[in-house]
């Protein structure tokens, strides 16, 4: 019977699939393995089930010489060596798609919860510093008629736009493809190249992604280029954001606020991002609902299954 290696405690659904074809090991535990226990726990398996926090580097791919498919649980594919395992004939696949509407709401979660100041009232109102209705109290900002600026015009990113729309926002948009002309038509959205995107946005979403080019997309400079009033949100991935540049902005007044998802050395954080009241941030949750979760782990299953039955992956990464 083929073999499959789940790296990673998921939902019960991938294994209830995968254990009707094969034999199935699995780590059951939160914490994620490290890299020796890894390297053991691949030997002899036609398949991996890896998760964000794995890094499946070429040592890894290696230790298991029959391996067939290497099934990631996450949009992203970075944390796989994919170079490596095409040029061995190994099925890279992600699960797309499925997350879009999760990160999507939290992108505009973020974004309300900034423009309104809802985390600093949460916290002024338990250290009851709330004394009562003012005029001009803990005043924040309507989303209404702003410009907002997206990076990155994929599933994730049509998303955005379109919940965006129900607060009445402008969108501009740059992506590595320009879309069509129907789609910006139907999107109701106008293509910006990087700095007048910067310059002209409200609020700036990252949301493209990531390849090792994009290292601190946004950086001092950039920064610098954004409206002093102007938002920047990430839910793409941490190495975007040159960080302490970001404090250093924050703190000079060079922009309004930051949602941060993802972080440049996660799970660490700059530390100056943790004592500023103009920046919420989230551990990593864009697509962590019970919804989403489910149907990632589905779907890294579905792809295994496919592969090791002969039939080809149905999210592909990589092409053979």
């Amino acid at each position: 019977m083929k073999e499959v290696a789940v790296l990673g405690k998921i939902p019960d659904i991938a294994y209830e699939k995968l254990s009707k074809h094969f034999q199935v090991t699995m780590n059951h535990e939160v914490t994620p393995l490290t890299k020796a226990e890894i390297l053991e726990m691949v030997k002899g398996k036609e398949a991996i089930l890896s998760i964000l926090s794995d890094t499946i580097d070429q040592d890894i791919i290696e230790a298991a010489p029959d391996l067939k498919i290497i099934a990631n649980y996450g949009a992203g594919f970075n944390n796989i060596d994919v170079q490596t395992a095409t040029e061995k004939n190994i099925h890279v696949t992600n699960t797309p798609v499925v997350s879009t509407y999760a990160t999507a709401e939290l992108t505009l979660g973020l974004l309300i919860s900034l423009s309104r100041r809802l985390v600093e009232g949460d916290k002024l109102t338990r250290a009851g510093k709330f004394e009562g209705w003012a005029p001009l109290f803990h005043l924040g900002t309507e989303l209404r008629g702003k410009t907002l600026g997206i990076f990155g015009m994929g599933n994730i990113g049509k998303k955005v736009v379109q919940m965006a729309k129900a607060f009445e926002m402008k969108i501009l948009y740059y992506n590595r493809t320009k879309l069509s002309l129907e789609e910006e038509q139907e999107l109701d959205i106008t293509y910006c190249e990087k700095d007048a995107l910067l310059q002209e946005a409200d609020v700036v979403s990252l949301h493209m992604s990531y390849h090792p080019s994009l290292k601190h997309f946004i950086g001092m400079d950039q920064l610098k280029m954004m409206k002093s009033n102007a938002l920047l949100l990430n839910l793409a991935r941490g190495p975007m954001v040159h960080e302490e540049a970001l404090v250093e902005a924050l703190n000079n007044g060079e922009i309004a606020g930051a949602g941060l998802d993802v972080f440049e050395f996660e799970p660490a954080v700059t530390e100056g991002l943790k004592t500023l009241d103009n920046v919420i941030i989230t551990p990593h949750i864009g697509n962590a609902t019970v919804e989403a979760r489910r149907d990632m782990a589905e779907m890294a299953a579905e792809n295994i299954i496919s592969v090791l039955n002969g039939g080809e992956p149905k999210t592909p990464v990589n092409s053979l």
